[in-house]
């Protein structure tokens, strides 16, 4: 990616040494991405227990909240950076409890286990972190994303009290509370200060173009190497046959093929859309583009591995409906959610991968009526052939021109 003159941090005033400063991710936030990642193999290691719809949905909710909580601690560190040992010694706590509630995801649903409430305590010292870090940057305004976010996490600690709808509807009130936070955090400080929404956006979208999408990039290249474990899990004690090496290198082709949709060109195409958004506007891009979108794009990814897992050791077989849907459902998450962040980053074209959506989820078929590796080869194919349209029949040119545009001013 081309570095930019990034933003000046708020408080800074313009033409300050620092506001020229060229900030990227640090070893130290990468070190927090890897903890974080372990919640994802949580997950994956939870679909592939139990392959079925309630299992599935639960997944999606704890996805969904802790999320969130990350994509806050990647807007947080862009504009608090952990350049001194306060606040590193705080990112270490923070991981702390993204650890804490990894390791309670299994059971969390449990009404036989208190990893519910561990879960949940865990979770409510993720926001507390953040919240003390946030001061750092935002001052007295950082009430308006603390309270909702605590409300959030104690509304997930009451679920692991709970059993049933009850629990499952906690749950959705904590996700609730937690998309309410982004209209907090625009009008919210507003009304006490007397400055403008358009000021308030203005300050919040005041962000490092290059640093953001480098963090969420390496957040999902890491991901992606879930689905690479799953590999060697899958195949366990099997003996090296044919069959198992040719399933292997598929699977590893289908991993590789997710990578090349999006690193080889939505990043860099992302970068210089949203390095040339007004700041005003860089808000919403980054909430929508990087979260809205991100999210099933992981969860893509997590389906997609515990699919892999449930098929490499029948994979001259037939599958069963659960581990055929998750290796097509999987890449169909993936390819939906790129479609919706090429589409939020003005990045054209969008209509091969809408179109290689329905095809993925249609090689579920071949997975349960002909064999595991058939599906693979499907998938791989469907890929192959989706990317190989947009490179020959789609101009780069109209790429470049369309991720240079400035995001929301078209038509000015």
């Amino acid at each position: 990616m081309t570095p930019e003159t990034a933003p000046p941090r708020p408080g800074t005033k313009p033409g300050r040494p620092e506001a020229s400063i060229t900030q990227r991710v640090t070893s130290l936030e990468l070190f927090f991405d890897l903890v974080f990642v372990y919640t994802l193999t949580q997950l994956t290691v939870l679909i592939a227990h139990d392959l079925s719809w309630p299992t599935a949905g639960r997944v999606v909710l704890i996805f969904t909240v802790l999320y969130w909580m990350y994509s806050a601690y990647a807007y947080l560190t862009n504009q608090v950076p952990p350049d001194r040992p306060s606040r590193r010694v705080l990112m270490l706590l923070g991981m702390a409890g993204f650890l804490i509630c990894a390791l309670s995801i299994p059971h969390a649903f449990d009404p036989h286990s208190n990893a519910g409430v561990v879960f949940g305590l865990g979770l409510l010292l993720v926001v507390l972190v953040h919240s003390v870090l946030y001061t750092r940057g935002h001052g007295r305004d950082t009430v308006w994303y603390a309270v909702p976010n605590s409300a959030a996490a104690l509304a997930v600690t009451g679920a692991g009290l709970c059993t049933g709808l009850l629990a499952d509807g906690l749950w959705v009130l904590a996700i609730a509370l937690q998309f309410l936070t982004p209209l907090m955090a625009e009008h919210g400080p507003a009304r006490g200060s007397g400055r403008a929404t358009s000021e308030l956006r203005a300050q919040m979208g005041a962000l490092h173009p290059g640093h953001f999408v480098e963090r969420h990039g390496l957040l999902l290249i890491v991901s992606l190497g879930e689905s690479i474990i799953a590999i060697g899990v899958g195949i366990g004690d099997l003996p090296f046959t044919a069959s198992v090496f040719t399933g292997v290198f598929l699977a590893l082709a289908l991993a590789g093929a997710l990578w090349w949709t999006y690193f080889v060109r939505d990043e860099g195409g992302a970068e210089h859309a949203f390095a040339a958004t007004p700041a005003d506007r860089r808000w919403r891009l980054a909430m929508t583009a990087y979260y809205y979108t991100f999210l099933p794009m992981l969860l893509g990814v997590a389906f997609l591995a515990a699919g892999i897992k449930k098929s490499l050791g029948h994979i001259g077989e037939h599958l069963h409906t659960g581990p055929a849907l998750a290796l097509a459902g999987g890449v169909a998450l993936f390819l939906a959610g790129d479609v919706a962040f090429r589409s939020a980053m003005r990045l054209f074209p969008v209509g091969y991968r809408a179109l290689a959506v329905p095809v993925a989820l249609a090689t579920a078929l071949l997975g349960i009526h002909v064999s595991a590796l058939v599906q693979l080869l499907g998938l791989v194919a469907a890929l192959v052939v989706m990317l190989a349209a947009e490179a020959r029949w789609s101009p780069r040119a109209s790429t470049v021109a369309d991720a240079a545009t400035p995001v929301g001013t078209e038509g000015t």
